[in-house]
């Protein structure tokens, strides 16, 4: 007999939200072979983002689209990493996480930390097995950075992993013109004040690649590992 959560769980699975997907990776979940799909569509507008044709555009396929195939990757590949854009955007990938979940796989989420709802959901109904947390900037610069405020999200997200036994990691992209060492400086101490301790990872921005705005070139004359803290271990990428 249908319900009307079967149903909507059907719909869910044939709403165009997928833009692409990339089929191998080593790269993308620690230790563990992944497929990542990449969700159209974002809530921010960072200005260093390298995916421009990702977050401005609309998905190409279904999670029924692309099922036979990782259905044929079972065996082969541990983990289905979701990226976008911000895979977190719409509810429905609630239903594509449990479907993918279904299959045997692993699931990472790469998501900006503007959705707690969804990542608490998520957690409760034990759908995810690892988190990569965006910490876009200061409170301060937030905004100018990511044409977006969701910093007071970013610290719920925060609080929400820091109370669940998913593996996590919390990770900045850093331009030398937006975000200076003072600026890191004060993200490493927000991050121990709120009780997070462990590795930072800083991934600089990639020169060269089409992005949303035009941050122009980006140097740092500094090893940024040196403002790590006693609690807190800064590791670039």
């Amino acid at each position: 007999m249908n319900t009307n959560k079967e149903h909507i769980f059907k719909k869910s699975l044939q709403k165009k939200l997928i833009y692409n997907l990339t089929p191998f990776t080593l790269l993308d979940y620690p230790d563990k072979t992944a497929i990542i799909l990449w969700f159209a569509g974002c809530n921010m507008r960072c200005t260093y983002c390298y995916n421009p044709e990702i977050v401005t555009g609309k998905g190409k396929y279904t999670f029924d689209d692309i099922k036979a195939f990782l259905a044929s990757r079972k065996g082969f590949i541990d983990a289905i990493v979701l990226s976008g854009g911000e895979c977190l955007l719409y509810d429905g990938v609630k239903d594509i996480i449990a479907a993918i979940k279904s299959m045997g796989f692993l699931v990472k989420i790469d998501t900006n930390g503007s959705r707690p709802d969804i990542l608490q959901d998520l957690i409760k109904e034990r759908l995810i097995d690892y988190v990569a947390l965006d910490f876009k900037a200061t409170k301060h610069k937030v905004s100018a950075i990511t044409d977006a405020d969701y910093y007071d999200e970013f610290i719920a997200c925060m609080r929400i992993m820091l109370k669940s036994d998913i593996h996590y990691e919390v990770r900045t992209t850093v331009h030398s013109a937006l975000l200076r060492a003072y600026d890191i400086r004060n993200m490493v101490n927000i991050l121990s004040s709120i009780g997070y301790t462990g590795a930072y990872y800083l991934q600089h921005f990639r020169c060269a690649v089409q992005t949303i705005g035009n941050p122009g070139i980006s140097a740092y004359d500094i090893e940024l590992s040196t403002l790590s803290n006693d609690k807190i271990q800064i590791i670039e990428r």
